[in-house]
């Protein structure tokens, strides 16, 4: 089933967490669709970052606010009246979660609570996707992938804190939203890699910083096996289940988004690949430190959005990574990477109408 970009036209979109790198690229998109963007976040994570760099703050509205502010939030609502929200805000980070488990809670689980509580008192919203992990998942590490009905138990705090956020959504769902003109879905996707990703603790931001000094990557886990996609699969996604919840509310659900399985590569496979497109002799370290507990093994089960939405992945990992790359040099050589990001854009929603 494909999806029509025009539907975003002049639509009232709220964007939190605009200022981290999937919501920068998202907030691009629909403003490539010509929607009313709104972005709603702390200030960006990191320095440099892709919000700042790509330029997209000069086209669409950004208001500077912690997810956690109820009273604040409630204000946004009010003045903006967005029709469709995509809760991107989160304390995203596994090993920092470690370090401040309660900071990491109270964004994601109460961040949570707070856009529902928005949306209850707001009946402008009409369509409101809660974006997640695949690491929801109470986490068996074994060979196949997971399905929407698995239990929901995450082992670290981030990852159990986006456990508690699924479970948040779904009561306001069974206590308010069913009984509305409002449809609610909760997405899962798996790995993210793409152009302008500065975050720590991430491996292809790992090896850009490693490869911009000439210096060896360092792996801690290359053995650990992920569902790795360019972030624009997930987007895509996310954009045709809000669009189409919308326009009729049983699309609403929960939807695992993820790779075919021959694209769910073990992290050494990834850096190698990084390493081979980079060119310039890169190459990587096995150093494995001792960190806290990190999954080997997670894998999706993506039948369910195949089957309801006729959807399917468009890029290969390798070609994720060739698309990472290919923006990485642009940004190093000091060209306008947003002309690089449209043209991705566009090339990829070319490959989502064939």
């Amino acid at each position: 089933m494909n999806f029509d970009m025009n539907f975003y036209k002049e639509k009232k979109v709220l964007v939190t967490g605009h200022t981290g790198f999937k919501g920068a690229w998202l907030c691009k998109i629909l403003v490539n669709a010509g929607a009313d963007v709104t972005g709603y976040s702390l200030e960006p994570p990191t320095t440099p970052n892709l919000f700042e760099v790509c330029g997209i703050a000069c086209q669409m509205r950004s208001i500077i606010g912690d997810i956690r502010d109820l009273d604040h939030l409630k204000k946004v609502f009010a003045e903006i009246q967005p029709e469709i929200v995509f809760h991107l805000a989160a304390q995203s980070i596994v090993r920092d979660s470690y370090k401040d488990p309660s900071y990491t809670y109270e964004t994601n689980v109460m961040g949570t609570v707070n856009i529902c509580e928005c949306v209850r008192l707001n009946l402008c919203v009409k369509s409101l996707l809660n974006v997640t992990t695949d690491k929801v998942y109470y986490n068996n590490e074994w060979n196949w992938g997971y399905r929407e009905n698995d239990p929901l138990d995450g082992y670290d705090p981030y990852s159990n804190s986006k456990s508690c956020s699924e479970l948040v959504t779904h009561s306001y769902i069974n206590s308010f939203f069913d009984k509305r003109d409002v449809a609610v879905s909760t997405a899962r996707a798996g790995n993210v890699i793409g152009g302008g990703d500065f975050a720590n603790d991430r491996i292809i931001p790992d090896c850009v910083r490693a490869a911009e000094k000439s210096e060896a990557i360092i792996v801690r886990n290359p053995y650990s096996t992920r569902p790795y996609q360019h972030v624009l699969e997930p987007l895509v996604v996310y954009l045709m289940i809000a669009q189409k919840q919308y326009e009729d509310k049983r699309y609403a659900g929960s939807y695992n988004v993820g790779p075919d399985d021959c694209d769910c590569v073990t992290t050494g496979e990834l850096v190698d690949m990084f390493c081979k497109m980079w060119g310039e002799k890169i190459t990587w370290e096995n150093k494995k430190d001792e960190g806290p507990h990190e999954a080997n093994f997670l894998k999706l089960d993506c039948s369910k959005i195949k089957t309801v939405f006729g959807w399917r992945p468009r890029l290969h990992v390798s070609e994720a990574v060739a698309h990472t790359v290919e923006w990485t040099k642009e940004w190093l050589e000091g060209n306008d990477v947003s002309i690089c990001m449209d043209r991705q854009i566009i090339e990829f929603l070319k490959l989502e109408a064939q």
